[in-house]
């Protein structure tokens, strides 16, 4: 069995403006939790990034609220979440959406480069994992 391991965000996407990454369909993953991760590998000062993951049935029509955020982000660094779509399973499809602000004195414009992984955790991993609690 293999086991899903893909992007929500390209590795080293660039982006001055909010948008959203790929499209990603879940449907067919034996487990419906994910590990997802954000790095964030370059930014200026008097910025911040948010991050935050959509679902949707159909892959077209998607959640007004999202199911997960991350932490808002200022810095370079890693910020891992679960996603845990055992009580969702009308979502076959999720994807990343950002925003991001700049404030101060130089260019108006903010700029990140960054990436969120997304990872299949095993269906024995999380058991155990309950099991140790």
């Amino acid at each position: 069995m293999v086991m899903m391991n893909t992007f929500l965000v390209s590795e080293n996407t660039t982006v001055t403006a909010k948008g959203d990454g790929e499209v990603v369909d879940v449907s067919g993953a034996s487990s419906r939790t994910f590990l997802l991760t954000l790095n964030v590998n370059e930014t200026v000062e008097q910025e911040s990034l948010d991050v935050s993951v959509f679902a949707s049935a159909d892959g077209t029509t998607w959640d007004a609220k999202p199911i997960t955020s991350f932490p808002q982000k200022f810095y370079r660094g890693e910020t891992p979440i679960l996603l845990e779509l055992e009580t969702r399973p009308d979502v076959r499809f999720v994807r990343a959406h950002w925003e991001v602000n700049r404030w101060g004195r130089g260019p108006e414009q903010p700029m990140f480069v960054f990436q969120v992984g997304m990872k299949e955790v095993p269906t024995d991993v999380l058991a155990e994992a309950r099991r140790s609690r």
